[in-house]
């Protein structure tokens, strides 16, 4: 089986490095064109041309452009229209049947929401092709994504779609092996960032499926993913850091979100440069915060900013984010296991002492004794974030955290976060998606599971009933599951950010499948 895996993985690639070696994003291959389209807003999302696909080669659409954009009347619309394949809206011709109920409507949406896998893709088109079919969150999300892929498969599991479920992780599998890290999406414009490890969780989560033959299946995958994320942290002195790496006063190691460019993202182009003139810092540092926060899947949140202050004073690199190194945690501990079923207990021993120190690195950085709760660690300033953030469940979900400390954050999310649809996001009402009044259905599932682990059994079944009562109601008003949520006003829409409401919705689907599993009193 391991044999045939890796066999079926080396010829896709084989087959992508000779169908797709060009693997430069639009920007890159449209100089000029490019910043004319997303300065321009000719469409109104910037997404929408950076997902379109060229007719022509890009030295013949720059030379037509160069051309005739001296023209008179040229309309660069038409003219991107005229080479450029552009995408088609996600779920074109689906309607949702609402009579038919929410539980047909989730199974229905896997279909929808599938992409078959491809061996090639049209040339210059930023998508990367990958071997097995995949599913996509919904809306302008028009591929895999990192992180929202181990909740969507929550729902895979539960919705007995095996297949399927291995397929993804092999898919992610295969991207580590070819590029050496999984992106946050599969777009050549993703390729200077990951999202946050759920790798780990995956691998677990198909080895409770199929037994624990697949975590030595995935053991070079897991261990190449480690590698990305502790790249330099052998030479760095105290007080320094290094792409995804900080070495703290005290010697030890915890990481941090980066993205390896500090240019703006070319999905959102006008937005971050627009942005950037209303900042005081540098652009680069700018936009290289901007990238990192998007590379966290919190784009964005006050969690990011100096308090009180707004996007332009976004610093996420000078953070140390909680769930970030919980997750390190998790797949250090999932490595410490795999490598014990090979045989190699030397590195075993190694990966059990790596995970023991960030558990007790986590500890003593970024557990505030007054506010009884994990926050962010500001390394640059040595001292903790203000700011109390549902980030703060991802200890007590991978059991980093104490009894007494689990108890504390529990009282605090009854008292602060709890509202009548679930849990907020942030404290802080700011516009910003990741922000109140907003929830996401991923923060949901950590605290359910987290409280669960440590006995808070009312508390997380509070959460789970008010979430999915809400999901509920919205499905009934509008025949959508969307990518987030107003908990605090049920009956208006989640809002905020840089796009529209998007609906789909790929984790929401899987934790609102996953959550009426383990508490099926609530399902209707």
């Amino acid at each position: 089986m391991k044999k045939a895996l890796l066999l079926c993985l080396y010829c896709f690639t084989l087959t992508v490095s000779a169908q797709q070696k060009d693997l430069r994003s639009p920007r890159q291959l449209f100089p000029g064109l490019f910043e004319a389209v997303q300065m321009g807003r000719i469409f109104p999302d910037n997404k929408t041309f950076v997902d379109a696909t060229p007719r022509e080669a890009p030295a013949v659409v720059l030379a037509a452009y160069a051309e005739q954009r001296r023209l008179p009347g040229f309309d660069l619309k038409r003219f991107v229209e005229a080479y450029f394949q552009l995408p088609e809206a996600s779920a074109s011709g689906y309607h949702t049947n609402i009579a038919g109920g929410l539980p047909r409507h989730l199974d229905t949406l896997w279909t929808v929401l599938r992409r078959p896998g491809q061996d090639s893709v049209a040339p210059y088109a930023s998508l990367l092709p990958l071997p097995n079919s995949y599913v996509v969150p919904g809306g302008r999300f028009r591929e895999v994504y990192y992180w929202d892929s181990y909740f969507t498969m929550l729902g895979l599991r539960v919705s007995h779609r095996p297949e399927l479920l291995r397929g993804m992780v092999d898919n992610f599998a295969y991207l580590i092996t070819r590029y050496g890290f999984i992106p946050n999406g599969n777009r050549t414009y993703y390729l200077t960032r990951s999202q946050p490890p759920f790798f780990s969780r995956m691998v677990e989560l198909l080895a409770q499926e199929q037994g624990d033959t697949v975590l030595r299946r995935y053991q070079p995958a897991l261990l190449r993913e480690y590698q990305f994320w502790m790249a330099g942290a052998d030479s760095l002195a105290p007080g320094a850091a290094r792409r995804s790496v900080v070495r703290l006063a005290g010697g030890e190691v915890l990481n941090r979100y980066w993205d390896q460019s500090a240019e703006p993202r070319e999905e959102s182009y006008q937005e971050d440069v627009t942005a950037a003139q209303r900042s005081q810092r540098p652009a680069a540092q700018f936009y290289r915060d901007v990238r990192a926060a998007a590379a966290s899947g919190w784009d964005f949140s006050s969690r990011w900013f100096v308090p009180g202050q707004g996007l332009e004073s976004i610093r996420t690199t000078g953070l140390i984010p909680v769930d970030l190194n919980c997750l390190l945690y998790q797949l250090e501990n999932t490595l410490a296991r795999a490598s014990h079923l090979r045989g190699d207990e030397a590195a075993s021993r190694n990966f059990q002492k790596q995970a023991a120190a960030r558990r007790k690195a986590i500890q003593r950085y970024c557990w505030d004794a007054r506010a009884n709760w994990f926050v962010d660690y500001d390394w640059e300033q040595r001292k903790l974030s203000l700011v109390r953030t549902l980030a703060g469940v991802f200890p007590l979900e991978s059991g980093i955290a104490t009894s007494t400390q689990a108890s504390k954050t529990a009282a605090g999310l009854r008292r602060d976060f709890l509202r009548p649809g679930g849990l907020i996001t942030t404290l802080a009402t700011t516009g910003q998606q990741w922000d109140a009044p907003n929830a996401w259905a991923p923060l949901q599932w950590m605290a359910v599971q987290g409280l669960r682990r440590y006995g808070q059994q009312e508390l997380a079944s509070t959460i789970a009933q008010r979430w999915i009562s809400l999901n509920q109601i919205v499905f009934q008003q509008t025949g959508k599951l969307m990518e987030k949520y107003n908990v605090e006003n049920i009956t208006a829409l989640g809002g905020g950010g840089e796009y529209p409401l998007q609906d789909g919705f790929g984790w929401t689907n899987g934790v609102l499948l996953d959550l009426t599993k383990q508490y099926p009193a609530y399902s209707r």
